[in-house]
């Protein structure tokens, strides 16, 4: 007799409501993701540009187009009479020799004497080189402004008060110390290996520096120079500390200057400060990898 169970019927899978499977899918919220982010970059990307499009814009224009339909209005005219009034007759030309004449020997000064004590402090076991390390980096934790005072007579004082060597002595002097706390940490990096086995070559400290410690610190150095080259260019506070003569200035103190020279020619201050960002610009793009890559510099334990 053969016994037959009843056919029990499978169950039936039960519907997911509409849009859930879209909402579960991981490619459809990567994709989405991916709009929001892009959508969002490019909303903060133009609200950054905007300021820059109207100095750009601005600079661009003739006084007569400024004057008779306000300075937010679409613009009549094109001309660069605003860069060549800026540059001649404003100072820009000059002023921009001093910047150069003051970044360039900062810039090569500073790196040249960070990477010796960086390889010093981080190659040697030297006494009392984590305090020193300390005492560097601390000096770049004091105000500027509790300084002026003391930099401004010590300059007096040695007879370099009002001129470009003392504008560089005092960019080399506070930015040495935080260049030797960012090559400290590339430089440890380094293994030991390399170093032991030029020493059994018959290589001295001098020529571990110059040709192995250096060339592998080639990527830190450049991402520094980038960054100080930013820095030193841009700066303001001590240019006006320890200069007075107008034709010694650089260029961002003579955006001062042609700010009380041209008070309502807007186009003429608005092409000064385009020539006085030029060279910090150019310098971005040329070494943009090397600005990214400085982010992380000195992270390396």
């Amino acid at each position: 007799m053969t016994v037959t169970h009843p056919q029990v019927p499978p169950a039936e899978k039960t519907a997911a409501p509409p849009g859930r499977a879209a909402r579960r899918d991981p490619a459809a919220r990567r994709r989405a993701a991916t709009a929001g982010f892009h959508t969002g970059a490019v909303l903060l990307s133009a609200l950054w540009l905007l300021p820059v499009a109207l100095v750009l814009v601005t600079a661009t224009r003739s006084f007569d187009d400024i004057a008779g339909n306000g300075l937010g209005a679409l613009p009549h005219s094109f001309t660069l009479d605003g860069f060549a009034q800026a540059w001649t007759d404003g100072g820009q030309a000059r002023a921009l020799l001093n910047s150069v004449l003051v970044t360039v020997p900062a810039v090569l000064l500073s790196l040249l004497l960070a990477s010796m004590a960086a390889f010093a402090l981080s190659r040697y076991d030297l006494p009392l080189r984590r305090t020193v390390l300390l005492v560097m980096l601390a000096g770049n934790l004091l105000p500027p402004q509790i300084l002026l005072v003391p930099v401004s007579k010590l300059t007096e004082m040695l007879g370099l008060y009002d001129s470009l060597y003392a504008v560089i002595g005092v960019q080399v002097g506070f930015g040495v110390g935080f260049y030797v706390f960012v090559l400290h940490g590339f430089m440890r990096s380094i293994p030991a290996e390399i170093q032991q086995a030029a020493v059994i070559d018959g290589a001295g400290p001098w020529t571990i520096y110059r040709r192995i410690v250096l060339p592998l610190a080639k990527p830190a150095l450049a991402a520094l120079c980038a960054l100080s080259f930013t820095w030193i260019f841009n700066d303001l506070l001590w240019s006006i500390t320890v200069l007075r003569t107008d034709s010694r200035m650089p260029i961002t103190a003579s955006l001062i200057g042609l700010q009380g020279q041209y008070v309502s020619d807007w186009n003429v201050i608005a092409a000064g400060s385009v020539i006085a960002a030029a060279p910090t610009v150019l310098v971005f793009l040329r070494f943009q990898r090397h600005f990214v890559a400085g982010l992380n510099l000195g992270a390396v334990k």
